[in-house]
């Protein structure tokens, strides 16, 4: 049950996160493409991506860390499920093209350099 509630908890502040980047985004660029969740998308993944090879690199989260953290407030944040109906609607099938281009490319290396780094700050401490 506790379990449950770090997730739960974790989820609860990602989402909101979410709300606010995707909201901030749409209000900066054009709506007419989903630039707030590939933004959403490719921060999720780099926080993904450095806390896992922290945890990886350092050994310094508990299971309860690890659920808070990366199951709960990186999980909660990220919006691979609005990526999906956001592309589904798109009105051209070359620009849902691009859209799954960008956020699979942008998303992988985000992950790779957020390990990346995660790796490097062991070697400074």
């Amino acid at each position: 049950m506790r379990s449950i509630l770090y997730v739960g908890a974790g989820s609860f502040i990602g989402g909101i996160f979410r709300y606010l980047l995707v909201t901030w985004t749409s209000q900066i660029l054009s709506p007419s493409f989903p630039y707030g969740t590939l933004a959403v998308n490719v921060l999720g993944s780099l926080l993904i991506g450095f806390l896992a090879g922290m945890a990886e690199s350092r050994a310094t989260f508990t299971t309860e860390a690890r659920l808070f953290l990366i199951v709960g407030i990186v999980g909660g944040f990220t919006t691979f499920s609005a990526f999906a109906w956001e592309t589904f609607s798109l009105p051209q099938k070359t620009v849902g093209a691009l859209n799954i281009a960008l956020q699979l490319i942008l998303g992988l290396l985000a992950v790779w350099i957020g390990h990346l780094l995660a790796h490097a700050t062991n070697r400074f401490t």
